[in-house]
């Protein structure tokens, strides 16, 4: 394409727009942005743009500029939007901004290696980078995490394998989008406001299957995510590679007494296996986790990654933090951080990880319901402390399905919150205990987001920890 004097309207700044407007004015394109938000973090990337030659608009996101050529929004402003429906109507194709480091990848560009699912997602192309890492590739985990996409396709430094997270925000944008292998980990309602059905929510994520080159890798125990890989159109020679906790069939990988197999991408796969690695060498070995590195494994034996280095790539890896992070342990009572836990499912996966456990949950709902989470885990818990905006809707069902747990309900949203929690928990906990934060709600009532949240937990404890000192 040619950029030369392109007109194109950017919707949205933050840590998407700003990159992409930045971009096109460096190819030549004629930038206007425009921002729902006049605040001063706008303002003053604004400011910055503006230097550039950028033209911004602040406070109105909704007008699109007369003459635009090419929309390319930032993955979080949703489809309904007055913006894109104007474009719709002039014949202006919308991208997002994966959409467009795809278009600007130059000749010979590194293959993309993907992944989406509900959760796990960035600990999965983590897990992955470390293994392409291992393996002696030149990588970088990009997308939601990591080295931005763009500068990634755009920058000076070459990538033999792009290992990328993607939201269904940015697959619902990327209409082109054809990735070397790719993998949906799990689907379970969540962003249900944004695509308005379950059904249009995982549309956007069996995108990340179509025009695949090597491997579609879906989760046997999630059959949404088959289907997903049934209804794609992908290269001739394109093979569907499940993962599963229990034995693997052919063309699966899967857990064998405690060994991590592969029987996909061997020679005579209907009578052998190959060792990968060890449970114990996924950290932590918690039930979801094993799934995350299967799932990590099978990509990267699909761009032919040899065993050792998938062995070696899991050794070393580790979480980011507020994800099932062990915090300390105090008096026999073991303290574990899953802030990042912000739905249902996610809290599940966690809370199937420890037996028995005082439960810290709450927060923002996001039009979750929890009695399937709570007839799950039932049978685990000692107690629970309720915390935040929707936590009447957890309570609602524990009284239903958990009658006999012991629950506090802190009606608080104040900056000792979260130590009168971890308070409450201490009491109601017994050693031998997990005392787990997994909130299955959003952060964002009582915390900026759930890095704060988990940051305020693990102080709470630690300040718990000095008094037993």
């Amino acid at each position: 394409m040619n950029w030369n004097g392109k007109r194109v309207t950017v919707a949205g700044l933050g840590v998407s727009g700003v990159p992409a407007a930045r971009v096109l004015h460096g190819l030549g394109a004629e930038v206007t942005v425009v921002n729902d938000g006049d605040d001063e973090r706008s303002r003053a990337q604004a400011a910055g743009l503006e230097r550039l030659g950028i033209t911004v608009r602040l406070g109105d996101g909704d007008t699109l500029p007369e003459a635009t050529e090419l929309v390319v929004t930032a993955p979080g402003w949703r489809p309904d939007k007055a913006l894109f429906a104007a474009a719709a109507a002039a014949g202006v194709e919308i991208w997002g901004d994966v959409e467009l480091a795809w278009r600007l990848r130059g000749p010979g560009a590194a293959p993309w290696l993907a992944v989406t699912g509900t959760n796990g997602k960035t600990t999965t192309v983590r897990m992955l980078a470390s293994i392409l890492t291992a393996a002696g590739l030149r990588t970088a985990a990009v997308g939601n995490i990591g080295v931005s996409l763009l500068d990634a396709v755009t920058g000076e430094e070459t990538y033999d394998v792009l290992a990328v997270e993607l939201s269904s925000y940015q697959l619902h944008w990327a209409p082109s989008l054809r990735a070397h292998s790719a993998a949906v980990l799990n689907l379970a309602p969540d962003h249900l406001d944004w695509h308005g059905s379950m059904e249009a929510y995982a549309t956007d994520k069996g995108r990340i299957y179509e025009g695949n080159a090597v491997a579609c890798v879906y989760n046997a125990a999630d059959p949404a995510t088959e289907e997903l890989v049934r209804a794609a159109d992908v290269e001739e020679g394109c093979r569907a590679i499940g993962f599963t906790l229990g034995t693997p069939g052919p063309s699966q990988l899967g857990v064998v007494d405690g060994i991590l197999v592969d029987r996909a991408f061997v020679e005579n796969r209907r009578e052998r296996a190959q060792e990968l690695a060890q449970v114990s060498d996924v950290q932590p070995p918690a039930p979801h986790n094993i799934a995350n590195a299967l799932a990590a494994a099978a990509l990267a034996r699909a761009f032919g990654v040899e065993p050792a280095a998938v062995r070696d790539g899991l050794r070393s890896f580790r979480p980011d933090p507020h994800r099932i992070e062990r915090v300390a342990e105090v008096a026999g009572i073991t303290y574990v951080d899953d802030s990042k836990a912000t739905n249902t499912h996610a809290a599940e996966a966690s809370l199937a990880a420890y037996d028995p456990i005082v439960w810290i949950a709450g927060g923002l709902a996001k039009g979750a319901t929890f009695d399937e989470l709570v007839v799950a885990s039932a049978k685990r818990l000692r107690g629970v402390v309720l915390i935040g905006a929707d936590r009447a809707l957890i309570a609602e069902a524990l009284a239903r399905h958990a009658p006999e747990v012991p629950v506090v309900d802190l009606d608080r949203t104040d900056t000792g919150a979260m130590s009168a929690a971890v308070r409450e928990a201490a009491r109601l906990a017994q050693p031998g205990d997990t005392v787990l934060m997994a909130p299955a709600c959003a952060s964002m009532d009582m915390f900026v987001n759930y890095n704060k949240r988990g940051e305020a937990f693990a102080d709470a404890v630690h300040a718990l920890a000095a008094e037993h000192a």
